[in-house]
């Protein structure tokens, strides 16, 4: 059994027997995923309403800690767009020195998680509460989008669905055509590329190579060039951000207060919900590529680690990426060692090409990210909802409604509300008591009316008392015999149902016979007293049971019970 306390970070047990041949598919794959992180942390950012180099901060720092201290061996890390929403409101509402706060306290919450062994329990969170909530992410970061790709002149986006919406309504008659055009081309190149080339390449074995080319990249370099070398009027990041430092930032602390804490408790704890869900989920997709089980404990704990690191640096939230986990995984990943090539890189594309960025259109970059919410998003989802149940729809579509209408924060909390609600109504469901009769077990026969064999199903918990309710609304004249063989589980509501029960049984002169108790209700009627209650009358198996109930019988010789 492991320590509840083990930090074990999974990059020692990967170099295990490491060898050349390893490291040089670790080193492609770390380049690989250098290409694609580059345009999306800055799309990241800046759709985040922080500057460009926030995003490659994060991709750079919390990419090598999550790297070096997590419990997935190919996982990457950084800045991910399923934040984009929620720190974009952060930042409207609070300022970006509160964003660092939040961000801090949310590596914390994760930390804390990972030490108490608590990842596991992120993978119970229902996935039409992730599926809704995904989808509802997706449709904010296209919609957020769509004032770069028109080329609006908007001073401030709201950060609110109907904000969005008015906003870029009012603004239409500032459309920029040479924008427009610039982001059309840039998506279509991107679309056709991840299309035309997975074909050609399985077909031309020579051009496979171009295949692992992201598109983005292609995108990204040629607009560039396009802009830098035609002068298009479109804005840039040099325009809009002055570019982008060529080093990384110094260690700095924000104006802290126990007040802004305060208010920075429940941002905090989305943004660490989010992050544990989205870095264990991409970590059990990466497990399935690579046949693997990744620790989601150790896991929470790094992504802790890089969250309370990066905002002090000047970055972002952070967690476990699909995109570019899958990107690392197809590119011949072995070990983590590829995720800290990643963040290696990224440095050095810093220090060396910095001055490049400024002629980077955001044209492109939207069109950057209307990709990555299509991918984002499980649209598939939503055409195969008639086979599903109707609280699974409903439950969906609430959460992606209330994700995209109101607040990220309120749609997972009605979710896994909704879910819970569901969940006990169906487990409640389930619950029964089963009457047998003399047709299954003949010493029954002509006892029916003096005696009552009921064998109970199912959990006996706070949800099921109307079962014990119903036994006591109907109780026989003489002996009651109760067969928990097959009750898997009770709570301490349920065992005072039970109690309650005895206790009626009692005043109406009722003998209760209990039989075949299993471990966990005999423990827990052992706990809530209810066993102290029947332990003069408990039986091992049912058949022992009806033994006892026909000899307590006045006609078998045995006087009736007392009332208490």
């Amino acid at each position: 059994m492991a320590h509840p306390f083990t930090f074990r970070p999974r990059l020692l047990d990967a170099l295990a027997g490491y060898d050349r041949a390893r490291f040089l598919g670790d080193l492609s794959a770390g380049l690989t995923v250098a290409v694609v992180a580059l345009p999306l942390a800055m799309a990241f950012a800046i759709a985040s309403g922080l500057k460009p180099e926030a995003g490659l901060f994060t991709a750079i720092i919390a990419g090598f800690l999550i790297s070096l201290l997590g419990g997935s061996r190919v996982q990457i890390g950084g800045p991910a767009g399923a934040f984009i929403v929620i720190v974009y409101g952060i930042v409207q509402q609070y300022g970006v020195a509160n964003l660092i706060i939040a961000t801090a306290l949310s590596g914390v919450l994760l930390f804390v998680m990972g030490l108490l062994r608590l990842g596991t329990l992120v993978r119970f969170i229902p996935m039409a509460v992730v599926i809704g909530f995904t989808n509802g992410i997706a449709v904010l970061i296209g919609l957020s989008q769509v004032k770069d790709f028109l080329g609006l002149s908007i001073a401030k986006m709201p950060g609110d669905f109907f904000g969005i919406l008015g906003a870029l309504w009012a603004h239409l008659d500032t459309f920029n055509p040479w924008t427009f055009g610039l982001a059309l081309a840039s998506l279509a190149l991107i679309v056709a590329w991840q299309h035309a080339l997975s074909a050609l390449g399985a077909r031309v074995p020579g051009l496979a190579w171009l295949a692992r080319v992201p598109g983005s990249i292609v995108a990204l370099v040629l607009a560039t060039a396009a802009v830098a070398l035609l002068k298009l009027p479109v804005e840039t990041i040099g325009s809009r951000f002055g570019g982008i430092p060529a080093a990384l930032p110094a260690f700095a602390l924000p104006d802290f207060s126990w007040e802004s804490a305060r208010f920075m408790l429940m941002p905090a704890v989305t943004l660490a919900l989010l992050g544990a869900i989205e870095s264990l989920l991409c970590a059990r997709v990466a497990d399935g590529m690579i046949g693997d089980r990744h620790d989601p404990n150790q896991e929470l704990m790094a992504q802790g680690a890089a969250n309370f690191v990066v905002p002090f640096f000047g970055g972002m939230p952070a967690t476990g990426t699909i995109a570019r986990t899958v990107v690392n995984v197809k590119s011949g990943a072995t070990s983590p060692v590829a995720g800290i090539v990643h963040a290696g890189v990224l440095l050095l594309v810093i220090l060396a090409a910095a001055p490049l960025a400024a002629s980077i259109p955001l044209a492109t970059l939207a069109a950057i990210l209307m990709f990555v919410a299509w991918n984002m998003g499980e649209w598939r989802e939503f055409a195969h909802l008639r086979q599903l149940t109707v609280p699974y729809r409903i439950t969906l579509l609430s959460v992606f409604f209330l994700t995209v209408v109101f607040d990220l924060t309120v749609a997972v909390q009605f979710g896994i509300f909704a879910a819970c609600v569901n969940f006990i109504w169906r487990i409640s469901s389930l619950s029964h008591a089963e009457r047998l009769t003399a047709a299954s077990h003949p010493p029954l026969a002509g006892l029916e009316e003096a005696v009552q064999v009921w064998r109970l199903y199912g959990a006996i918990f706070f949800g099921a008392t109307k079962m014990a309710e119903a036994l006591e609304d109907q109780l026989p004249r003489r002996v009651l015999v109760l067969d928990f063989k097959n009750v898997i589980y009770m709570d301490t509501t349920g065992a005072d149902s039970l109690r309650n029960l005895v206790d009626a049984c009692r005043e109406r002169g009722v003998r209760l016979i209990a039989a075949g108790f299993m471990a966990q209700p005999l423990e827990m009627a052992r706990r809530t007293g209810l066993l102290a209650q029947v332990q003069a009358d408990l039986q091992p198996d049912v058949t022992s049971a009806i033994a006892a109930a026909i000899a307590a019988l006045p006609e078998a010789g045995a006087p009736p019970p007392r009332p208490a």
